[in-house]
């Protein structure tokens, strides 16, 4: 007979470990770091990502759960003598840099699926751990901040929205001619460092939209914010606007546009298609 399991309560009891663990760490942040090695995602890695890592882990193992990890830190590890039964995709730390340097903008980020694929993720939570602030998701059943059901913003006019739009990259000037017209019509972009947590504010109704479309964005940080954005009732697309779906890997990425409401994806989507060549 199948196991009844409470993933929602799971995954809080992981956040507040998360919290608990990595409390002693955030007093020694400004001091010299070890070197770690790299990890799985590519990125240098710090004390303060393994402990976190450490803690989920430690968490679902004490629900004598099998599992197969999918972290940014370690890689793909297998947990339990049934691995496959259910995939746990996360960022321990979203943000690092944020956290390293004291702003104020950090979360924790787990999706569970039944495969390893970004569409059959069906539980999630983002923790914003800096603010205590913590969003769940289930599939069919609503997003939730602090309890709270949350649905996204219906503001369909462009030049009065508010979006998160990443720009971190060396090869940006591939990037920003796609984003010309759209930096052009926009008063209101922001970009704040933790993409899962920038997708909770899509979901909640804090902002418009969130673009991200360098192709650098691992599935690791942003499988937990598609969910709860699904839930909510706001839409991710790809840039083309097509169905977004992926893999669940450290090395996977992708680009996606994020919108609350139909009308504000249309505006940006058409912004941002390749304009003719004058002849």
């Amino acid at each position: 007979m199948t196991r009844q399991l409470d993933w929602g309560q799971i995954l809080v009891q992981a956040k507040n470990n998360v919290r608990e663990g990595i409390a002693s760490l955030l007093k020694t942040l400004r001091q010299p770091q070890p070197y770690l090695g790299v990890g799985a995602g590519g990125d240098p890695m710090k004390q303060v990502d393994l402990v976190a890592e450490s803690s989920i882990i430690s968490t679902l193992r004490g629900h004598d759960l099998s599992f197969t990890l999918i972290s940014e830190e370690s890689g793909i590890k297998e947990y339990g003598g049934s691995p496959w039964e259910c995939y746990v995709t996360t960022d321990p730390i979203d943000g690092t840099t944020n956290l390293l340097r004291g702003i104020p903008f950090y979360a924790t980020s787990i999706a569970v699926s039944t495969k390893p694929s970004l569409r059959t993720v069906h539980a999630a939570l983002v923790a914003d751990l800096a603010h205590g602030t913590t969003y769940v998701a289930q599939k069919g059943k609503g997003a939730y901040r602090d309890g709270q059901e949350i649905e996204p913003s219906e503001l369909a006019v462009l030049e009065e929205a508010v979006i998160g739009l990443d720009l971190s990259t060396h090869k940006i000037q591939k990037v920003v001619p796609q984003l010309t017209g759209l930096i052009e019509r926009t008063k209101h972009l922001r970009h704040l460092g933790a993409n899962a947590l920038e997708l909770c504010y899509v979901a909640d109704g804090t902002t418009d939209a969130f673009i991200d479309i360098r192709s650098r964005l691992r599935t690791t940080d942003m499988a937990a914010g598609w969910l709860i954005m699904n839930e909510a009732g706001a839409m991710m697309t790809t840039p083309a606007g097509d169905t977004l779906d992926a893999d669940l890997s450290p090395k996977q990425k992708v680009s996606f546009v994020a919108a609350g409401n139909p009308e504000i994806l249309k505006a940006i989507l058409d912004l941002m298609r390749p304009r003719k060549e004058a002849t």
